[in-house]
């Protein structure tokens, strides 16, 4: 996934920003891809340089928070057909992907830069550090109501805790959250993305920075490859972006069906969003829970037994996150929720 920063602090989403950013994507599509969501962007491009890297960035940003923020109970399987209303995005393409890090790897290797962090360098450190806290919270029986935000022991203390916790980051972009959480002492990580480019932007910012144990795969988690399941599996965004697919609806549900096969028994899904707050990923999760235990004798039969058996159950979420109000309601542009699967 591409670089995003925060939204500013008391800033509203304009339709020109959104337009700036779709007609980035219109440059950076096919003719086919570029028809699927006409309907919802205009096509005009305002930039043609990569020079424009960081203002692309900045109004994809605003448009990926913008665009598809719906409740999740709209995403249940007994809708048969989505709002007209929805609004698809080029984000949720993978050409846009490939195309935004053929940009990012250019530049990585004329100037040296990384690209831009999902939701700004200060959240990718909430996300690291916490998810520490929690596994040790885990591992030694605590009661996980309420998980330090901002404070974490060393990365000695918690070693004998969660040295084992296998990692699984999913849309890793440019990888740089993996590094992050290496320096906090987890040591089996891995990162996948269905971008060809942004593997290889993550590789190499790994090899250039010291991190080259960090294992990069190319893979599309709606129809993953990987044959292995893993203790945690973080998103930071790629649901986001899946939603804003013109079939978002069916393909988060496909990826709630992903996770239910990646995430070990005993296993956390840690999934930070700008597009759901933490009470409509946990109807999401709800929502999920309810397929599965509506699902057939025959559909279980068939079913791995671990996978048909899984449920998600919510366990904490980041509190420390900047708020604003809207229409009477105190809420995040930012939420992080750790779900623990059955």
């Amino acid at each position: 996934m591409a670089g995003m920063r925060m939204l500013p602090e008391e800033s509203d989403i304009s339709q020109q920003q959104i337009r700036a950013a779709s007609a980035v994507a219109s440059d950076l599509v096919s003719d086919d891809d570029r028809s699927v969501a006409a309907d919802s962007w205009s096509i005009k491009s305002d930039y043609g340089s990569t020079l424009d890297d960081e203002q692309r960035h900045a109004d994809a940003t605003d448009a990926l928070c913008a665009a598809n923020f719906r409740a999740a109970s709209d995403y249940s399987s007994d809708k048969e057909e989505p709002d007209a209303e929805v609004v698809t995005s080029m984000l949720g393409l993978q050409s846009y992907w490939d195309s935004a890090y053929a940009d990012e790897l250019s530049n990585f290797r004329e100037h040296g830069h990384a690209g831009e962090v999902w939701f700004g360098g200060d959240v990718m450190d909430v996300v690291a550090s916490w998810t520490k806290r929690l596994c040790i919270d885990i591992s030694q029986g605590h009661n996980t109501n309420h998980v330090n935000d901002t404070k974490s022991s060393s990365v000695e203390d918690g070693d004998q805790y969660f040295s084992d916790w296998s990692v699984l980051d999913v849309g890793t972009g440019n990888g740089l959250l993996l590094q992050d959480l290496s320096k906090q002492g987890f040591s089996d990580l891995t990162g996948v993305d269905y971008s060809e480019g942004a593997i290889k932007l993550a590789r190499n910012l790994a090899d250039r920075d010291g991190f080259s144990s960090i294992n990069f795969l190319v893979d599309d988690i709606l129809e993953t490859k990987l044959e292995r399941q893993f203790r945690i599996v973080i998103d930071k965004g790629t649901l986001d972006a899946i939603g804003l697919h013109p079939d978002g609806p069916i393909k988060r549900i496909m990826y709630w069906d992903s996770m239910s096969k990646l995430v070990a028994s005993g296993g956390l899904l840690v999934i930070t969003s700008c597009n759901s707050t933490k009470d409509e990923l946990m109807q999401e999760v709800e929502n999920f829970n309810q397929r599965r235990g509506e699902a057939s004798p025959e559909k279980e039969h068939e079913a791995s037994t671990a996978a048909s058996s899984c449920q998600f159950r919510y366990v904490d979420h980041v509190r420390t996150y900047p708020t604003f109000m809207f229409g009477g309601s105190v809420g995040s542009r930012v939420a992080t929720v750790a779900f623990l699967r059955s």
